[in-house]
């Protein structure tokens, strides 16, 4: 049988930084309301860099952190909901810039829960010992869908890419992953096109948004956690959607964890959807507070609405 394991991550984020007092010159808003509601002071907004810009430098450093030659990628999978072109898919895009030829590359759209949706598809490929090494990223650029001029929007989005290389391994490393949609509340979060020559724009009500959101999250930690025979106790990190810092700490209250044991980056990238978590999984990683063998769980909340997890040994 094979497992899943992470054996290198990476992230890229654009190199302007938009704070909170930069938002206060642009849109009726305030640091103290958006700290209050959210917990984020900056994001990174891109200039001329795309999703696809992005996730390949993301990727790049994925690569050589699991040090391995890049033409050993065989399976690039992309989780995006901005990319820069509808064809080709962003994915041949990244594949392109890190010089691989052959391997299938492919995109799939879960809003901010895609990554864990392209984590799930990777796994399963493994197990079946189809292909060896895998490429996973979420990136998006939402500040090109956000309308600048909408105060309970615009100061929530961030721009970014994250990724992780797996490798087909006898030691446990993904143990489950576990995804879920409902598209009753599907007009909570949307974007749409209103006319053909504009691009999408995002709608939200963000009310009842939080309320779902926590109540969901908090309720596919427990389940994830009991349908693998652990307890709260036996976790070492949570790496929650970085959608909002309430949310997380009533995710984070619910397991009886205390904060330092929950990967945060929402105040420093707000929320940057598919990148949200592979962005703070390196976080992480990188800081050396995730060790390896130590017991991980992802889980993330989107539009659709889409929602999942993923429990995990480093």
């Amino acid at each position: 049988m094979y497992y899943s394991r992470i054996i290198g991550s990476g992230s890229s984020l654009p190199e302007r930084r938009l704070t909170n007092f930069d938002l206060e010159k642009m849109v009726d808003t305030s640091d103290a309301w958006i700290m209050e509601r959210t917990g984020i002071s900056s994001r990174h907004i891109v200039t001329d860099e795309s999703s696809a810009d992005l996730a390949s430098e993301a990727a790049k450093e994925a690569i050589v952190n699991a040090d391995i030659d890049p033409k050993l990628i065989d399976l690039i999978i992309v989780a995006t909901c901005t990319p820069e072109r509808l064809l080709p898919n962003t994915g041949c895009l990244v594949q392109n810039a890190l010089g691989i030829r052959g391997c299938p590359a492919f995109d799939l759209n879960a809003a901010c829960s895609g990554f864990i949706y392209a984590l799930s598809v990777a796994d399963q490929y493994i197990s079946r010992g189809l292909y060896k090494h895998i490429l996973t990223v979420g990136t998006d650029t939402l500040s090109k869908i956000v309308n600048w001029e909408d105060r309970t929007t615009c100061v929530l989005f961030g721009d970014g890419a994250g990724a992780i290389v797996l490798r087909a391994d006898h030691t446990p490393g993904i143990l489950g992953t576990h995804l879920y949609s409902d598209a009753a509340n599907r007009d909570v979060l949307y974007a749409t096109k209103t006319h053909a020559d504009t691009s999408p724009i995002i709608k939200m009500r963000g009310r009842e948004l939080f309320k779902v959101a926590v109540n969901t999250l908090e309720k596919l930690a427990i389940d994830t956690l009991d349908k693998h025979g652990f307890k709260h106790d036996d976790l070492d990190w949570l790496v929650p959607h970085q959608a909002n810092l309430r949310i997380i700490k009533a995710a984070a209250k619910r397991l009886k964890l205390p904060l330092d044991r929950v990967i945060q980056t929402v105040q420093k990238h707000g929320n940057t959807s598919a990148a949200s978590l592979p962005l703070a999984l390196h976080d992480g990683i990188q800081s050396g507070k995730v060790k390896q063998n130590e017991l991980v769980m992802l889980e993330v909340f989107g539009a659709g609405l889409t929602w999942g997890s993923a429990l995990l040994r480093y």
